[in-house]
This record gives C-alpha cells, structure tokens and sequence, in this order.
C-alpha cells in the first residue's frame, strides 16, 4: 500500500503511525526510477541517482528506520569493497557511496543502495545532525 502513497501523502501517513510519528528526514528511494528523492521536514531538497539491486526483488523494500552509520565502511561480504559513508537500514542493506559512479542510474548493486560518493556525504551527515531515530527510509518498486 505504501508504494502507492505520494510522498505528501506518506507524510501524512507518518502523522498517523505510532511507530513513525517523526521523520525529519524521508529518503524515498524508487527502484523503478533508480533515484532517491530526499525531503526535510516535508520539503524536497534533492534527488539523485541511485544503483539498486541489480534483480528485482534483491533490494528490499518497506519503509525502515537506519539504525547502524559507518563513515568508512568496508564490505565484509564482497571482499572488502568499499562503502563510505553507509548507512545501515535493515540487515546488511545500506545506503552508501559507490566508486562506480557511471552505473548510477541503472541497477548495479547485489541489494545496498548506491549513490555518488558526495550525494552519500550529504545524506550521512544530514542523519548524523537529525538523529537516526528522526529519518525514514522508504524504498518502493
């Protein structure tokens, strides 16, 4: 259901819901699209491209709370490869910068959620100022 909601509407939907009465931050993530649109406090600020799963269905989607913030991560999954500026919404899913900066835009990733380095910088830092427990990651198809 949430998929379909507007990005107002979903904060109008936030309004409603116990579990997330606040969310300063809303990163809308649309698969289909392959962008995150970033809202604070309700308005837009940005969108930018993203590479989400490479399938379908290996990004998971939902509506989630980050709960991990790793500056300079390293993948403990893929030998190492680097994820600066990770931030961590639901098992070993994240939002992250990438090196890979010219597959932006397409599906690419084995799941996290990748975004150009400077774009992830932004996003980190804007979480770390307003609180984790302030942010909704929203991811639809």
């Amino acid at each position: 259901m949430l998929r379909y909601l507007t990005p107002s509407a979903f904060f109008a939907f936030l309004a409603l819901c116990p579990a997330l009465t606040r969310a300063d931050i809303l990163a809308h993530i649309d698969i289909s699209e392959q962008r995150l649109h970033l809202y604070v406090n309700g308005e837009k600020k940005n969108s930018w491209p993203i590479s989400a799963g490479l399938k379908r269905g290996w990004t998971p989607t939902g509506t989630f709370r980050p709960y991990f913030l790793s500056r300079h991560h390293r993948s403990s999954l893929f030998r190492g490869a680097p994820m600066p500026y990770s931030v961590f919404f639901t098992g070993d899913y994240a939002i992250h910068g990438t090196t890979a900066v010219k597959r932006l835009g397409n599906p690419a990733s084995h799941g996290c959620v990748r975004l150009h380095p400077k774009n992830a910088a932004v996003l980190f830092n804007l979480i770390l100022k307003q609180g984790k427990g302030n942010t909704v990651v929203w991811i639809t198809e």
